[in-house]
């Protein structure tokens, strides 16, 4: 928890650097995915869809976690993060990070959760026996609220556990290992997880407790603000390739092998994996469920449930500038 604190303070302090990217013709940009977390997006970007689209080259960089992202938003290393989780961004405007959402990139709460070792015969009606053991938790992320709802739901007490901050893939190892009792993440390291323990709660169980988890792309604000077109233009082709999957059929096969190598994955898995995904469409996202209202609500949960486990400091009042609907709205009209 500390560590997630102090990353935090240490993300306002070069908050300002953010927009370094002068206004003007830019000829590349560097944009943050995951690997193991197959999605329509990389069909264009494995064919250069985006590059032939918005006319600049793009330099894509690979990250474990939705936290270090906001790191590289906030060096300037990185203009737009693909499916950053909520959490992650909240832990980072909270801190004073000047960082928006502008889409959302998909909903998953079947594919982020925490499993609990096999060994320990630990399920919902035992839950409360998780106190006092090791989990493995990559903090300020999806899988940590997931965490800390889960744990408050079942009355565990999170300050009497020993919490590791691992990254997804470090945990799935560890669990394997039998260093720690429950490991958080989601994935392909989940699907490693669950080979190794069971989950608590189904994500239909997690939704009923208001335990939503979806990921969302977000930018530096300045980088929006001067450059609305080319984030609209890259929001425009990600659209397509959801539309495009969306609607079944042979294309959505076509793209399935293309998906699965650019993820690290085999077919199989990809298939298995997005079947748990939703791809809202660009109207959907601009709805009052997402976008319109109901996101900008959520974060505040998110940032009020992180202040109360002693993970960031303070929330703001408000979220509702932390999204610029701008650039959507543009695609939406063309």
């Amino acid at each position: 928890m500390k560590r997630l604190m102090g990353a935090a303070a240490g993300l306002a302090l070069v908050a300002g650097g953010q927009g370094a990217m002068a206004a003007g013709h830019l000829d590349e940009i560097t944009v943050a995915y995951f690997l193991e977390w197959p999605m329509p997006f990389q069909f264009a970007k494995v064919n250069e869809i985006y590059e032939q689209e918005m006319g600049i080259d793009i330099n894509w960089v690979s990250f474990d976690t939705g936290t270090a992202m906001s790191a590289a938003m906030a060096s300037g290393d990185v203009q737009i993060a693909v499916s950053q989780g909520v959490p992650p961004f909240v832990v980072a405007t909270s801190a004073g990070q000047d960082i928006q959402i502008v889409d959302v990139a998909v909903s998953y709460s079947d594919n982020d959760n925490c499993v609990v070792s096999t060994d320990l015969e630990i399920d919902q009606d035992s839950a409360g026996e998780l106190a006092g053991k090791k989990a493995a938790v990559p903090l300020g992320t999806a899988a940590h609220y997931g965490f800390l709802n889960q744990m408050n739901h079942f009355g565990v007490d999170v300050g009497s556990m020993e919490v590791v901050d691992m990254a997804p893939a470090e945990g799935a190892a560890a669990l394997a290992q039998g260093s720690v009792d429950m490991a958080c993440g989601w994935g392909g390291a989940l699907r490693r997880m669950t080979e190794e323990g069971n989950v608590l709660l189904t994500g239909a169980e997690k939704e009923e407790l208001g335990i939503l988890v979806f990921d969302v792309t977000s930018a530096p604000a300045g980088f929006v603000a001067e450059n609305p077109d080319v984030v609209s233009a890259f929001l425009k082709v990600t659209a397509d390739m959801n539309d495009r999957w969306n609607a079944g059929g042979p294309e959505a096969e076509e793209m399935l092998p293309v998906i699965a190598r650019d993820a690290g994955m085999d077919p199989d898995a990809t298939r298995e994996t997005m079947a748990t995904f939703v791809f809202p469409g660009v109207d959907e996202q601009l709805s009052e469920k997402w976008l319109g209202g109901g996101a900008q609500d959520f974060m505040l949960g998110v940032a009020q449930v992180f202040v109360e486990a002693g993970s960031i400091d303070s929330a703001l009042d408000s979220y509702a500038d932390a999204v610029d609907t701008g650039p959507l709205e543009t695609v939406a009209a063309n």
